[in-house]
């Protein structure tokens, strides 16, 4: 189903660090998380339960506006200090990646864009099945209110790029596969060139 939606869109479906086998069996269903367990063989011949969860993948977007600035946000939800990040959410069932995040980043900004790049897809960590898109959305316009969760507190922010890449590196900014990206770019200047022309051009 996952590998499906990508295809449709001509985007490689991130590989899993360490892929959930065929014989996994489902042994909870949680309303975000289910659980799935299969039997392991071991070096020595003997097996073990080995245990990984799964979840709806994501997407993650990074706003330019027309006059070339970016949108981050400032967001509370509940049980969790602020933090900044960028914009983003879950794919729904009936979605693939871009709907997703077209749908996202109006609900949490207002914003609208007609020209997308996906900037990079992977999945995190390997006892999780859970892949995270994301993407640029250039030229973005805003056309009406936010339309939020009620468990969601956003506020939209401008900033150019030299405060993009500072907001990044700050220990409340949560997207930290975006944080690392810019890390890199910190360190190597054809990294940097690369960062800024897949923002802007």
């Amino acid at each position: 189903m996952r590998e499906r939606y990508t295809k449709r869109m001509n985007i490689p479906y991130p590989p899993a660090k360490r892929p959930l086998p065929k014989h996994a069996k489902k042994v909870f269903t949680g309303e975000i998380f289910d659980v799935y367990q299969w039997e392991q063989e071991m070096y020595d011949g003997s097996t073990v339960i080995f245990e990984k969860i799964k979840r709806a993948d994501t997407v993650s977007i990074i706003p330019i506006t027309t006059e070339q600035k970016i949108l981050i946000s400032h967001e509370e939800q509940p049980g969790l200090k602020p933090f900044y990040g960028v914009f983003g959410g879950r794919i729904e069932p009936e979605e693939n990646p871009l709907s997703a995040a077209k749908r996202e980043l109006l609900e949490e900004t207002g914003y609208q864009s007609d020209k997308w790049k996906l900037w990079h897809s992977f999945q995190p960590f390997e006892k999780i099945e859970w892949a995270i898109f994301s993407f640029v959305a250039q030229d973005c316009k805003y056309i009406q209110a936010q339309n939020l969760d009620n468990g969601e507190k956003i506020e939209v922010m401008e900033v150019d790029f030299e405060k993009f890449i500072k907001y990044a590196q700050r220990p409340d900014f949560r997207d930290s596969e975006i944080s690392y990206l810019v890390l890199q770019a910190l360190v190597d200047p054809a990294k940097m060139a690369e960062l800024k022309k897949t923002i802007f051009d």
